[in-house]
């Protein structure tokens, strides 16, 4: 049994999307043979009432979390101007974290210290001074460096977007150093696909990636939800990420005309967290719902149609993928949407790469019931593999080889 430290960016109880579930799942995984401390920020939006995290305060030997201060505009301003590092060097690099973090490597000894994403990547240096001894693993949920050349590029291609695409390239660059750092100052680094791995790789050369997928309790999933909610689109995730809000926006302005042309009866849902105001240009259109929170995505995946990925920039893979392949739904995704995964055409899910081709797949499932069945139930054979139940005990295998190492 190893006594780990793992911190986190957000508090990863409710699990209900993106790296929480990667992050709850992690914990549920490693409380079985592992003592676990969590030390996490805790957003405006979450609480840390024991009532409502009971769940994870059974999993873990203690649970810290540290209310997450906004940083005010002067002062990111003043960072993206005057400072080297990326902005997500920044993001929550609070001293109050920092002081926490210090006790705890001052009172415990910890075989492994976990960090979960880059935002977390700067408290390295705390951890290498403080607890020499402790090996550190950094989980980088995202090959971020990739993700912002990405962002760079779609953006590029509307003058009204230039300066979030000025933005980006700036980042870029930074993101690159701070990136490359990050993953040399570790003990291991883990990635979610082989492609995130071979991107991390070329970013540092020489680099040992290990490939853990992010995974969800599928059995879960597999089972019917209460009350479903009917929509024939569904699309699920945090409201303010934005990959997610520029895959809406491009689904709005160029797919979803194409759809209501053929079949205006259409509905689409988009459910998640914290919607950006870029999508409030969403909410005047006939039959679009933007839920904001909700308490369970299930219900939505239950009720849906077509469960849609029409992604143009990101970089890892996505949970809502396996969720909605879990619950059994027919899939159309961009080739980005479904980027990570061995996914087959025609077999997992139905893979569109412009406009016209994605309206057409989604009009085709929504008219063909047969067809959504038997595209759903070969999405939940090949969901089966991401349980978190498998997935997980590979973490346990690299802290078996790194313990052992010498440093």
């Amino acid at each position: 049994m190893s006594k780990i430290l793992l911190l986190t960016p957000q508090l990863p109880y409710p699990p209900r999307q993106g790296a929480s579930l990667r992050n709850f799942n992690i914990i549920q995984g490693l409380a079985e043979r592992h003592e676990l401390t969590l030390l996490t920020y805790l957003e405006p939006s979450q609480s840390a009432d024991p009532a409502l995290i009971a769940p994870l305060l059974e999993l873990c030997a203690a649970v810290q979390a540290i209310p997450l201060s906004q940083r005010p505009t002067w002062q990111r301003l003043g960072q993206m101007i005057f400072s080297r590092q990326p902005d997500m060097a920044h993001r929550l690099n609070r001293p109050e974290f920092r002081r926490a973090l210090q006790q705890l490597l001052t009172a415990h000894h910890f075989d492994i210290v976990q960090l979960e994403g880059i935002e977390l990547a700067p408290f390295i240096r705390v951890v290498k001074k403080m607890s020499p001894g402790s090996k550190i693993v950094f989980d980088d949920h995202n090959a971020e460096a990739e993700l912002q050349r990405r962002a760079f590029m779609t953006d590029l291609d509307q003058i009204r977007r230039w300066p979030a695409a000025f933005y980006s390239w700036v980042q870029y660059g930074r993101l690159r150093r701070f990136e490359r750092w990050a993953c040399r100052m570790a003990d291991e680094v883990t990635a979610v696909s082989d492609l995130d791995a071979r991107l991390l790789q070329k970013l540092a050369p020489g680099l040992k990636v290990t490939v853990i997928p992010n995974c969800i309790d599928v059995q879960a999933y597999s089972r019917t939800a209460p009350d479903p909610i009917p929509f024939d689109l569904v699309f699920s995730g945090k409201m303010d990420y934005r990959p997610n809000i520029d895959a809406m926006l491009w689904f709005g302005r160029e797919i979803w005309p194409l759809i209501v042309a053929q079949r205006p009866e259409t509905t689409w849902a988009i459910v998640g967290q914290q919607p950006h105001a870029r999508l409030d240009r969403l909410r005047d259109k006939p039959n679009v719902t933007i839920t904001g929170q909700v308490d369970s995505v299930r219900p939505y995946l239950a009720g849906a149609g077509v469960y849609i990925m029409p992604f143009r920039l990101g970089s890892g893979t996505r949970l809502k993928l396996i969720e909605a392949m879990a619950a059994g739904k027919a899939i159309v995704a961009t080739p980005t949407g479904a980027e990570g995964f061995a996914l087959r055409h025609n077999q997992d899910l139905l893979l569109a790469t412009d406009p016209a081709d994605f309206a057409m797949s989604v009009l085709h499932l929504l008219g063909q019931p047969t067809e959504r069945a038997r595209l759903g139930q070969n999405a939940r054979a090949f969901a089966a593999q991401y349980d978190w139940r498998i997935v997980i005990p590979q973490f346990e295998k690299v802290y078996a080889r790194i313990s052992s190492s010498t440093s």
